[in-house]
């Protein structure tokens, strides 16, 4: 049964790969598009504490018009089956681009998901996406929730339809590329311009390590070190993740029986398994977990002190050789961990113009 879903996973994604590849996407016949505006090259700045992009930027690199393009399609309800359900109906800016307070995602005529939206941030320097790695590029993962029944349920071929009668799309992507083709690998670039911008990296945290004259408080400076010695082992680096995948100790739900990892790999190893996520934002991005089950950050260091469940895939630095489970910590140690978490919040980022629906 695994395999099977495996199979059709990773069956629709390849047919995709290989129209994007070989340029046999559906697209546009139209050649007679004239270009109307300059397309100059947005500047993509790697913030200084931070890595290097995983996203080979000089592949697609951002311009004016793919931006434009690209966060047009974002908060479009014309990329669904309904005509309502956009990218950003699930991705929210004020709340770092998740589905505020939805415990899992819902879609086309009121269906819900299985798993919680996650923040979009720092997308260039992701490695894979969804929390079980389904999607192995930026460009290919609007693939899954455009296709997904309980998401928005459509083909683009019948996006390319609508776009196609839209004079104002007709212009946009006539500026936006070379080719000023309306088809689905233009689509996805456009969308990959939008979100590779999307660089949240102004929180007090980065000041302070960027030495700009934000100092810790004395809670967020225990919590700091606390978090270094009880949480970075996962949560590493300036992205708040080490990008592997992790059973937590989460027990299964089986309204959702929800297998992780294995759905895409087929391997027991990965059984129960998720993405560590990033914590940038954390304050605002609940409820936590993939499928939104815990509504606070004290709701989640309790489970990490204490609500585990041990299992084969349970990860082994969350059980102690003596066969304990958990992370110890002290009621008050959780707070100054909260209070240093709250140190990622980037109202900068938070508050961005260039990324608002209107």
């Amino acid at each position: 049964m695994q395999l099977g879903l495996l199979i059709k996973i990773n069956l629709k994604l390849f047919i995709y790969i290989v129209f994007i590849l070989f340029g046999a996407a559906c697209s546009s016949e139209k050649d007679d598009y004239v270009p109307i505006a300059e397309n100059a090259k947005l500047e993509f700045t790697i913030p200084a504490n931070f890595p290097e992009p995983s996203y080979n930027v000089t592949l697609n690199p951002p311009t004016e018009k793919g931006f434009e393009l690209g966060k047009k399609l974002f908060y479009d309800g014309k990329l669904a089956s309904d005509g309502v359900i956009s990218c950003g109906f699930c991705h929210i800016q004020d709340f770092a681009f998740t589905h505020h307070t939805h415990i899992v995602s819902h879609g086309v005529d009121g269906a819900l998901g299985t798993r919680n939206a996650q923040p979009l941030h720092n997308m260039a320097f992701m490695k894979e996406f969804t929390w079980d790695g389904a999607a192995i590029h930026l460009d290919l993962q609007p693939i899954i929730p455009i296709t997904a029944e309980v998401e928005m349920n459509e083909t683009f071929s019948s996006i390319i339809n609508k776009l196609e009668a839209q004079p104002e799309y007709v212009k946009l992507f006539a500026e936006a590329f070379e080719d000023q083709k309306i088809n689905s690998e233009n689509i996805l670039k456009s969308l990959s311009q939008f979100m590779i911008m999307m660089i949240s990296a102004n929180s007090k945290y980065d000041k302070i390590e960027r030495n700009e004259g934000s100092v810790f408080t004395e809670n967020e400076a225990a919590g700091f070190e606390l978090f270094k010695s009880k949480c970075a082992s996962c949560h590493e680096g300036t992205l708040f993740t080490d990008q592997s995948y992790r059973n937590n100790g989460l027990p299964v739900d089986p309204q959702y029986n929800d297998i992780g990892r294995n759905r895409v790999t087929g391997l027991a190893d990965d059984l129960h398994k998720f993405k560590v996520p990033s914590l940038r934002n954390i304050e605002l991005t609940f409820p936590y977990m993939h499928d939104g089950r815990l509504k606070t950050l004290e709701d989640v260091l309790n489970h990490y002190s204490d609500g585990m469940v041990d299992s084969e895939t349970l990860d082994s630095q969350l059980k102690d050789q003596n066969g304990a489970l958990g992370i110890p910590m002290t009621a008050d140690e959780k707070q100054q961990i909260i209070a240093f978490l709250k140190t990622l919040t980037d109202d900068d980022f938070l508050n961005d113009n260039r990324f608002s629906e209107f």
